[in-house]
Order: structure tokens, then sequence, then C-alpha cells
């Protein structure tokens, strides 16, 4: 019998995994595997759960939200043989359930972890140490992912994290910026700038069909917001990004393996919804399919 290791994260989204988890269980038997489930009790526990767990499982299969899928991830960077692994969604945003196609229902979630196929995933490297699945991020709004407050994310959900957002308008920060890419540098002041392997971030920036994003291309899509000088501006950008229209005055989309930024003075980043500390030059690259994530047939 093949062997599965349950990883919950028992603080994440409003505590769905209460409800159903006889059934995920009875899910998992019926596919062939031996389940244990553990428990996370803060942050940094997934990651070391991973890493030591790796060796002994067939798959890992982690329950919350993307912090707690990026942490997973980031345990199973830190060994060679990494088991297959999935994801119960139970977060409030779950861009990465988004991205991959997953349901939210917890159920058809813990099928497709069950009797899914393999998708191999690119993972990103922060400055040569911390990793992130789907997003590395600075600029406007970044902080909101960490910094609104876990009740009122399971109570109000997306709303949460758009009354955070509206309240910090008046402080937008701009940044001068050197981007070095694959192709070329960019140097601007930019207000926001995100390196991502995912086609929703926040549940407000999506990337549509029509821009081709792949997981497993071992690039990033590279998205930069100049700053506007006036309301008017700022509204049009907001357009342009609701729109998504990512070639225009304000809003530049591109692709690249490796990407480098270089600032005047420390800033603060994301990495997949989690504080990512402040630095005065982020470099990120792109490990090629590095994990082997269960997903819908034909995703």
């Amino acid at each position: 019998m093949k062997k599965l290791l349950l990883l919950v994260n028992p603080h994440a989204g409003k505590g769905g995994f209460r409800n159903g988890m006889g059934d995920i269980l009875l899910n998992f038997h019926n596919a062939g595997f031996s389940t244990t489930v553990t428990f996370t009790d803060r942050r940094g526990d997934a990651p070391r759960i991973a890493a030591q767990a790796a060796g002994e499982y067939d798959r890992i299969v982690c329950v919350g939200g993307d912090g707690t899928l990026g942490e997973t991830v980031s345990g199973l960077m830190q060994v060679e043989h990494r088991p297959e692994l999935g994801y119960i969604p139970m977060g409030t945003t779950n861009d990465c359930a988004a991205t991959l196609g997953l349901s939210h229902d917890p159920l058809r979630a813990a099928y497709t972890a069950a009797n899914g196929v393999t998708l191999p995933l690119d993972v990103g490297r922060l400055n040569g140490r911390g990793f992130f699945t789907y997003v590395a991020a600075f600029g406007a709004f970044t902080e909101v992912s960490y910094e609104t407050p876990q009740d009122q994310k399971n109570t109000l959900g997306r709303l949460a994290y758009i009354l955070d957002a509206l309240r910090r308008l008046p402080n937008l920060t701009h940044r001068w910026t050197k981007v070095e890419y694959d192709s070329g540098v960019l140097e601007d002041d930019f207000i926001f700038g995100a390196v991502m392997n995912a086609r929703s971030v926040a549940g407000v920036i999506r990337l549509g069909e029509d821009v081709g994003v792949s997981l497993s291309d071992g690039l990033f899509e590279v998205l930069l917001i100049r700053t506007p000088e006036s309301v008017l501006q700022l509204g049009a950008l907001v357009t342009d990004i609701l729109a998504n229209k990512f070639d225009s005055n304000y809003v530049t989309l591109l692709r690249s393996k490796n990407v480098r930024f270089t600032f005047r003075e420390p800033v603060s980043w994301t990495a997949d919804g989690e504080d990512g500390g402040r630095h005065l030059q982020v470099l990120c690259e792109n490990i090629p399919r590095a994990v082997n994530m269960m997903v819908n047939p034909g995703k």
C-alpha cells in the first residue's frame, strides 16, 4: 500500500477541514493509500514536516491556503527526492488552486489529490535561499496579504483584502527600480512589481488564456506597474488591470527565466502571500519542473 501524508493547517480559511474529513480519508483509502494525518501549529512547521517526511511517503497532500502550499513546496525543495504533491485549498483567495484548476470543494480536491495526474510545476527561488510557488512581489498592496488579520480573512474572505487595500490608497509610494531580465533592462519608477507563475494573484490580477501562461515552461511572467502621475492616470491604470491590458502606458508584462531587481533603498517583498523581508536587491530564479503536482486530467 502506498503511503500518504495529509499535512493540515488548522488555521487556514474558516477551519473547513473539520467538515468531511472522514470522507476525505476514505477517498485516500479507496485510492490505495495508507494515510497519516499531521497538523501545523505555526508558520515554519510545514517546511520542516515536508522535508522530514519526503523520504517516507509516496505523496504529501497539504490542506490550507496558498501560504501552506508554498511552505510545503519550500520543504520539498530542501531534499533531492521529492514525493508527489497534492493540494486541498482552504484559504481565502486560493490563487494557486485557481491556476491549477483545483476545486474549492474539499472532497473534489481530495479526489484529484488521490486520483489525478502529475503536472511538473516550476518553482521560484528568491535570493538563493527562499522559495515561492506562484508569486514574489513588491509595492502597492503587497503588505495586505500578510498584514490583514486572519479573523478578518476568515469572516470577510476577499472583501477583507479589498477593504485593507483601499485603506492604503492614500499612502501609495513609488520606487526607482532597475529590472534586469533575459532580454534586456528596464529602469523606471514603479508602484508594483510581481514575478509570477500563476494566472491569478490576490483574486484581482488575472492573466487570461490569451496570455498563454504555462506553469512548466521554465519562465516567469513579470508584471510591472509604473507610477501614475495623477488621479486620472490612477483610474486609467485600474481600468487597464481590470481589463487585462498588460501592455499599456502603465502596465508591462515580460517573460523571463531569471529576473533581478535593484532599488535605492530596502523594499518590502511578499512571497506566496507571506512576508518576504526587505531587500536592496532581489534575484528571482526559475527552477523548471521542480515539483510534481496532482491536477485534474487534461489540465
